[in-house]
């Protein structure tokens, strides 16, 4: 959550939500458990046996062991996580992000048993989750699409529809997102090798292997809009973030607002996200992401995350809206809070993850024990994590140790604030991308808002970051 010097409002919850049960784990874990007891919430977070003596299991009211520590045997497994549920008179469920966030049987399943789905409703969860028809409902509200196939059962229908597309193409999942089963192929050799993998990249992360392929745009910028609606019929923006910098598809930085943005693109782009969260009928949190072309000045549809997204800390920052707190208001059948009139956007906020992989190495995962952990504190400076001396880093789930965040009056002092914050980042006992998130913010080329999507892949390494 904020650090003292930048908090996020709260107002007292009008809800009948008494528990809920946090369905995921790490920093995300962490962060619903605090929102929902700023809200006089009770939680209780399942766990795997690898989890049970973590942060998240430590400040919730209970914990639950659902399982041992593959994602596919507990996080995932989803008799497990109801029972969790009901056995602890749970009368609403948290999913956060990945895992069964998106999964619109899980949503269903959750309704079914009398639980409230803390996210959108099950048939807009199946109806844009699925990244496919979210194409479809785009294209339906008169929201520029980039082209794409339907969900694809196979290699051979994969080399059809790469070839009406043209080379290159994304290989993207279809149930989920953050670069999990997601890969650039530039001709049909490549395709045929990488089709297999990618799907079993997505059936563990997601439960779900379907794929899909789009037509790849290079030197690309990524930009999304946060979208926030209720049960009344509500639907607002609450500005974009540009999540240009990634790796492997996976976002490195996220700031908002975006920068070098034409101001007729930033509102039709704003516009475009309230239009997709009004046609999917959106009565709760959502992302709504774009591709934007700054040769031609155009951007299309990509998708919707039907969930909170690692990156709104960035959002809450020049917000002020806890958006976390906003999604279980509006699960509760609360309106919103906010007219699109009341939103203002404050500055700059500039998030980096942190992670443990190795950047000599070509950011290969590396698991092991955190033996020194001492997150920054200063003026506009933010820390999500779940991490802590002693923290065992795990094979079985995403890298991600921190989010570390800063916000100033400007996109530039942000960036100072930031780089100072991740030099005060003291870590030991595992290598973490801390060294190469500065380099990369001090980097004239992000300084001046000139990255795209592939700018790490092109530009490599800063020097003192090669391997042997």
């Amino acid at each position: 959550m904020a650090s003292p010097a930048v908090t996020v409002p709260e107002a007292p919850v009008r809800t009948t939500i008494r528990r809920v049960l946090v369905a995921n784990r790490g920093e995300i874990a962490v962060r619903v458990v605090r929102a929902c007891r700023a809200l006089g919430i009770e939680t209780v977070v399942v766990v795997s046996t690898a989890d049970r003596d973590g942060l998240a299991a430590r400040l919730a009211d209970r914990a639950v062991c659902i399982g041992p520590p593959p994602a596919t045997q507990s996080y995932l497994a989803i008799p497990s996580v109801l029972s969790a549920a009901l056995g602890t008179g749970c009368d609403a469920v948290h999913p956060g992000y990945g895992f069964l966030s998106e999964n619109p049987d899980f949503a269903a399943a959750c309704v079914a048993e009398g639980l409230t789905f803390i996210g959108p409703r099950p048939e807009a969860v199946a109806g844009a989750g699925d990244k496919a028809r979210a194409r479809e409902l785009a294209r339906s509200a008169g929201i520029p699409v980039l082209s794409g196939s339907p969900v694809l059962s196979s290699t051979e229908e994969a080399v059809a529809a790469a070839a009406d597309l043209g080379y290159p193409v994304l290989v993207k999942a279809a149930a989920g997102g953050g670069g999990r089963g997601m890969s650039v192929v530039e001709d049909e050799a490549e395709l045929r090798a990488r089709w297999p993998a990618a799907a079993g990249e997505a059936e563990a992360a997601f439960g779900d292997g379907r794929l899909y392929v789009e037509r790849y745009i290079r030197h690309a910028r990524h930009i999304e809009v946060q979208v926030l609606g209720d049960k009344h019929g509500s639907v607002i923006h609450l500005g974009e973030r540009d999540c240009t910098l990634q790796r492997r598809h996976q976002k490195v930085v996220e700031e908002s607002p975006a920068p070098n943005l034409p101001e007729q693109v930033r509102q039709d782009i704003r516009r475009s996200g309230v239009a997709f969260g009004e046609a999917l009928g959106l009565d709760s949190a959502g992302t709504v992401e774009f591709i934007y072309d700054a040769d031609t000045c155009r951007y299309a549809f990509l998708e919707f995350n039907a969930r909170i997204q690692v990156e709104h800390p960035v959002t809450e920052m020049v917000t002020g809206v806890d958006l976390v707190a906003e999604q279980i208001r509006s699960a509760a059948g609360e309106p919103l809070r906010l007219t699109q009139d009341d939103v203002r956007v404050d500055g700059h906020a500039i998030e980096v993850r942190i992670t443990t992989e190795d950047p000599a190495r070509g950011f290969t995962p590396h698991p092991g024990t955190v033996t020194t952990w001492v997150p920054p504190v200063g003026e506009g400076i933010r820390v999500d994590s779940h991490c802590e001396p002693g923290y065992v880093v795990t094979p079985y789930y995403d890298s991600l140790l921190a989010k570390v965040v800063a916000h100033g009056p400007d996109r530039d002092t942000a960036a100072d604030r930031l780089v100072a914050a991740l030099g005060r980042l003291q870590v030991a006992g595992v290598p973490t991308t801390r060294d190469f998130a500065r380099s990369a913010l001090d980097h004239p080329d992000f300084r001046a808002g000139r990255v795209t999507t592939e700018w790490i892949a092109t530009h490599g390494l800063p020097h003192h970051l090669e391997g042997p």
